[in-house]
């Protein structure tokens, strides 16, 4: 099902993708670009875009019913990671679960690679709204330092992105320090370690891949060896992009990894893409093992081969030429 609002993105902006509902199998959303759309651009100069937003069409809406089926059809859209290795371009295709037969695929490499193509085009996709965002945000404010008045529609488009992120009303500074990407060789590896290569019961049953709690219970999956008296739980997803947006966010907005935003932006200098082995050894308050939890993200990364998946892309541009009709 293809949606788009304009009001809400993660909560409170713009969001743009795909909502399927699991029912015994795997809802697939394979999404070509066919267009976008432009909002009013106030007082802005001509030929300055801040509001353009690419529509994704899902050509093919299937329940997959195993690993098989998944695994027919990335290969039918030519989705190899030894491809994706090579050119950096990744097809879009969504799964909204993964495959409930996963830890029965028998070939270990086999059961890492379905695991690892089901996750990179989710953060890869998530990635790319964000850049969106950020490049309208840079957009505005240069706007703004150039003496142009925001219409009222930029102007509260930039106040609920203020609000999502957690930072004051103008402090565009802390704003860009945590508008920005995660590299997808670290959220990668902290999927694979928070979801044992997407074989957990919380990845299986809540299409949680990062191990986020719930403050209680009722909205969350208990976890087996809980504590008495404790009252956590794993929070649970409707889809897995869910679970992808939130461990994005909390990275972006959480006290915890203030370091992480801080040492992203150091990076952002470099003419580099951001390096996830580098930014790992910041996340020691992710989990209770601390630095032994960074030195497993760095194995991972490392004997996986995950940073060559830091300079991948969606297949397609974002934004559709000016001159492209909408379909």
């Amino acid at each position: 099902m293809q949606w788009f609002d304009r009001k809400v993105f993660g909560g409170l902006g713009r969001r743009i993708g795909f909502e399927g509902a699991a029912l015994g199998g795997l809802f697939l959303a394979v999404g070509t670009l066919v267009g976008f759309v432009t909002f009013g651009q106030g007082s802005l100069p001509a030929g300055v875009f801040l509001d353009r937003v690419p529509l994704v069409r899902p050509v093919a809406s299937l329940y997959l019913p195993d690993a098989r089926a998944v695994a027919a059809t990335f290969d039918r859209h030519g989705y190899r990671l030894d491809r994706v290795r090579r050119d950096g371009i990744v097809p879009r295709v969504f799964l909204a679960t993964l495959p409930s037969d996963l830890d029965a695929v028998a070939v270990v490499g086999e059961r890492k690679q379905l695991f690892l193509q089901t996750v990179l085009p989710l953060v890869l996709h998530v990635n790319e709204t964000i850049l969106g965002q950020r490049q309208r945000a840079l957009a505005l404010y240069e706007a703004k330092q150039a003496g142009v008045r925001l219409s009222k529609p930029e102007h509260d488009w930039l106040a609920a992105l203020h609000d999502y992120y957690r930072v004051a009303e103008g402090d565009s500074a802390e704003l860009f320090r945590r508008l920005d990407v995660v590299p997808p060789s670290l959220a990668l590896a902290q999927a694979v370690e928070e979801s044992g290569w997407g074989t957990s019961r919380f990845a299986q049953e809540g299409n949680a891949i990062f191990g986020q709690w719930a403050l209680t219970s009722r909205h969350g999956l208990v976890p087996a060896q809980r504590d008495a008296g404790a009252r956590h739980s794993v929070r649970r997803f409707g889809e897995l992009a869910g679970s992808v947006r939130a461990y994005i966010r909390n990275l972006n907005t959480h006290r915890a990894y203030r370091e992480f935003r801080a040492k992203r932006a150091v990076l952002r200098r470099l003419p580099m893409p951001l390096n996830g082995y580098v930014l790992a050894d910041t996340l020691q308050r992710y989990s209770e093992r601390g630095d032994a939890y960074v030195a497993t993200l760095r194995v991972l990364i490392r004997s996986n081969k995950l940073r060559n998946f830091d300079r991948a892309k969606l297949a397609g541009d974002v934004y559709a030429s000016l001159s492209e009709p909408d379909a």
